[in-house]
């Protein structure tokens, strides 16, 4: 029997979950297939509406060998596992005579542990030893949420936080849940034969494809202990996010609250002269604490080494204390063992990477209203790590629907530990860009305006031209407008400025949940809904009730962003352009992932507004124009007033 071909296979796929085959999906899966062929690597820029997702998919699944997929969002693991992946496998069975396996596998605590939900928290002292359900009063929310659960596991078939509906919230579910350092393991654990985290383990084992988020994947990279199985082709979708996820695991934390529950934990175990060094430490690290003031430390100052010292010293002291002990007066002792382990450990790691003070690591104190100070230490890059960890020993298909920045691949692929497109070398992974476009005409279906007109926005002060360019902006569009903010406080300005002025509804970030408040947004064509970061990314509302995305200014990090700042200083020193390779880039991205909430469907129509006239003034501001799709461009502001009232004068008449 011949082997299908790739189109008769993608053609099967495509009709099986009733979409449209694309021009771009057929070029980027016959891309994928040859560089998991030949053990390359591949970017894949592919536009909103391509059908990215069956575009690798296929390819992988015609080829044989086992895959890794990591996305970043939530949403789209689902739409992998529960919709492409059990129809592309059912349609493509009867021409491959096989039927691909397909698993999702996050980390540990996503998972319910039957441990904690069966014995309950190990207690800090304080609090006194309880059982966490009989505690929490029945009526309080905490309360309501663990009896819930409690339920829910005798059903739950996955153990899956996800998989909870309603979800709870992340105290509540951190009374039966564990990290991969506080579970005792399987083989100790009473529950072991039964655990969710486990299970899902095992099915990754036999599974063909392996669905995973970009955290875990930083998790095996980064700690070098495998969390996934063996694999021949890793492809990483939402790629744009991936830098700041892998950041995210290798950043590390210390705060007073966090070294006060080690020591509460590690105090019942230890004898009390190594308790009370311990003790005696947290109480230097937090009297310093108290008087941190917010900002990078280029330098360690001498109090704070030494009170870094101290902790890493007495926490080594607890870890090998800990060790030789036994005591069958605690109840539970392996549980309570393993969880004060893990705090003490955690400590030790942090304060000794700081004090050790490597120069490729960025150290910042940190200040907020509700949790005080923090002390926090972050890579100054991940490239490196992501070059010697990610591309070696298989092939790696990068793909997302914003990779190109300011017109080539060479800004992501930088990001990645990646030398420019067609040169490599022996330790310099070599790569391929290619963008497959959009099924979407963007010039004639998306308007990019710039009010150039306005003052260019400052670090602070009311901004009352953009608030009324903002008001006549929506009136024009009838409402249909997702306000996208460079901050929650412009946000909330913005919406009771509007509030106050139009009659129309404006939903605000943090007033419901995001799922509620894009449901509402999608169901009232009148409704308007600001808000920030997130939803630059996390909103598909196609149709007529988004056709005016606002932006109130280009989104460079913050001045005082101390990760930032000092990864634009190391590009400044070693020659290069600090502000187009990190300020510039960042902005980018941000700008190319918000704009992209416009036309999400081939009947939408809009208008994508900047309410900073540096995109149109500045020397910047064309690299960042050529990242956004190719809207038609204006900066007359009647004009842009006449088409909105048209689109919303064509959509009352359809609706």
């Amino acid at each position: 029997m011949t082997k299908p071909s790739l189109p008769e296979l993608l053609h099967a796929a495509v009709t099986a979950v009733g979409g449209v085959e694309r021009p771009g999906q057929t070029t980027m899966a016959e891309a994928v297939a040859e560089a998991i062929d030949d053990g390359s690597h591949l970017l894949v820029q592919a536009g909103t509406g391509t059908g990215k997702s069956l575009g690798y998919l296929v390819p992988a699944l015609a080829h044989g060998e086992r895959v890794v997929v990591a996305t970043a969002t939530l949403a789209l693991q689902r739409q992998l596992v529960e919709r492409d992946l059990p129809r592309t496998v059912d349609a493509l069975h009867p021409q491959l005579r096989r039927r691909p396996e397909f698993a999702m596998l996050k980390g540990r605590s996503n998972y319910l542990c039957l441990h904690r939900l069966h014995e309950g928290v190990p207690q800090d002292e304080e609090d006194g030893l309880f059982d966490q359900f009989e505690a929490a009063a029945p009526t309080s929310k905490l309360g309501q949420d663990l009896l819930r659960m409690r339920d829910w596991a005798d059903e739950t078939e996955t153990g899956d936080r996800d998989d909870l509906t309603p979800g709870v919230s992340d105290r509540a579910w951190s009374q039966i849940s564990v990290s991969s350092r506080e579970c005792l393991g399987a083989t100790k654990c009473a529950y072991g034969a039964e655990c969710f985290a486990e299970a899902a383990r095992e099915r990754a084992k036999l599974a063909d494809v392996v669905v995973t988020n970009h955290a875990l994947l930083a998790i095996d990279a980064i700690e070098g202990a495998p969390v996934l199985p063996e694999h021949e082709v890793l492809i990483v979708d939402e790629a744009h996010e991936l830098v700041s996820r892998v950041t995210g695991v290798a950043t590390g934390e210390l705060t007073p609250g966090q070294v006060n529950r080690a020591v509460r934990r590690a105090a019942k175990l230890v004898n009390e002269k190594v308790a009370d060094q311990l003790q005696t430490a947290a109480e230097g690290f937090e009297r310093l604490m108290e008087l941190a003031l917010p900002g990078r430390l280029e330098e360690i100052p001498e109090d704070l080494g030494y009170a870094l010292m101290a902790l890493r010293d007495a926490a080594r002291a607890v870890i090998s204390a800990m060790g030789s002990t036994r005591d069958k007066s605690v109840q539970d002792e392996d549980a309570v063992r393993k969880q004060a382990l893990a705090a003490v450990e955690t400590v030790h790691g942090v304060a000794e990477r700081i004090a050790n003070g490597s120069e490729y690591d960025v150290v910042w104190y940190e200040r907020h209203d509700r949790f005080g100070a923090s002390l926090r230490v972050a890579p100054l890059s991940v490239s490196g790590l992501l070059r010697e960890k990610l591309f070696a020993e298989r092939s790696v298909v990068l793909t997302s629907a914003t990779l190109k920045l300011g017109g080539d691949f060479n800004g992501v692929g930088a990001s990645l530990g990646l030398a420019p497109e067609g040169t490599g070398g022996d330790d310099v992974p070599s790569w391929k860009g290619i963008d497959v476009g959009s099924p979407f005409d963007y010039p004639k279906q998306g308007i990019l305006y710039v009010a150039r007109h306005l003052a260019t926005p400052g670090r602070e002060g009311s901004r009352d031209d953009m608030m009324d360019e903002l008001g006549e902006l929506v009136e024009a569009a009838g409402g249909r407008t997702l306000g996208l903010f460079s901050s929650m406080r412009a946000a909330q300005a913005a919406a009771e400025e509007l509030r106050g002025r139009l009659d129309k509804p404006i939903l605000l970030q943090g007033e419901d949940t995001l799922g509620e408040l894009i449901k509402t947004f999608a169901g009232d064509p009148e409704t308007c809904l600001f808000g920030t970061l997130s939803l630059w990314q996390g909103v598909d509302v196609p149709g007529p009730n988004c056709q005016l995305v606002v932006m109130d200014r280009i989104p460079f990090p913050r001045p005082d962003d101390p990760l930032m700042s000092a990864r634009q200083k190391a590009v400044e020193e070693a020659g290069g352009n600090g502000f187009m390779a990190v300020a510039a880039t960042h902005a980018a991205l941000l700008m190319a992932q918000g704009a992209g909430r416009l036309v999400r469907a081939t009947g939408d129509r809009g208008v994508v507004a900047v309410l900073d006239p540096r995109l149109a003034n500045a020397r910047y501001g064309s690299y960042l124009r050529a990242s956004l799709p190719d809207f038609w461009y204006t900066t007359d502001r009647n004009q842009v007033r006449r088409s909105l009232a048209a689109i919303d004068a064509a959509a009352k008449a359809s609706g």
